[in-house]
């Protein structure tokens, strides 16, 4: 046991500089595809909502087809798809496939928060007048958004994880780090328990920076 101790150290000691780097890439891969789904669940969240047929299904097909594939296959898809039509970097073809993969979730995040908004607070908006836009963007939204951060959260831990599936298109990130370092050491247990290290201390620090960031809004109370 010791000597595992001791050979994980040797390890870690030897590919930190590389490993934060690729900590960095993680990082900007989580948050444009945090970002960028959030955008895109947003949008296909109100078009679920809206009281158009066509823009209901086309949400609702844009929901079943990503929550009903893995993630892995859409990043090839997308990856070799936009490739096709426009020459990017294989981070960012990466990130889009976060993005378009996320917005899925995230659109049935929004969706539930909103809708989950006591119905009678649109009325009474309404009876004093508002519009149904005054009463979405007034009333209804904002208590959606403090509804919304929990499971926000947890999908933006979800997406730090998810992002480990790049590698797959060439991305310098943690995980594809491990594979290389594994491969040129003959040391493959000892390189993923460092990786597996890295996402561990990644995931603590946001699990409390979200709680804390719960906390400071205190959102029960002010959804009660």
């Amino acid at each position: 046991m010791f000597e595992l101790f001791g050979t994980v150290y040797e390890v870690f000691m030897r590919t930190y500089p590389g490993f934060l780097r690729a900590a960095v890439v993680t990082l900007q891969l989580t948050a444009v595809g945090v970002i960028l789904g959030t955008v895109i669940g947003l949008v296909f969240a109100l078009m679920k909502i809206s009281g158009s047929k066509i823009l209901q299904a086309i949400a609702n097909i844009y929901i079943t087809i990503i929550r009903g594939t893995p993630l892995i296959v859409q990043i090839m898809f997308l990856y070799f798809g936009i490739v096709e039509i426009y020459t990017m970097s294989n981070f960012w073809a990466g990130a889009i496939a976060l993005g378009v993969h996320n917005g899925a979730y995230i659109a049935e995040i929004f969706r539930g928060a909103i809708q989950g908004v006591d119905p009678g607070q649109r009325e009474a908006s309404m009876s004093l007048g508002m519009n149904r836009k005054q009463t979405m963007q007034r009333i209804v939204f904002p208590q959606a958004l403090r509804r919304s951060i929990p499971p926000l959260g947890n999908q933006f831990i979800i997406t730090l994880k998810d992002s480990s599936l790049v590698y797959i298109i060439g991305v310098a990130e943690i995980f594809s780090l491990a594979n290389r370092e594994a491969a040129q050491s003959f040391q493959p247990f000892e390189s993923f328990i460092v990786v597996a290290l890295y996402y561990l201390v990644l995931v603590m620090i946001f699990t409390y920076l979200l709680r804390w960031y719960e906390n400071r809004l205190d959102v029960d109370k002010k959804t009660a």
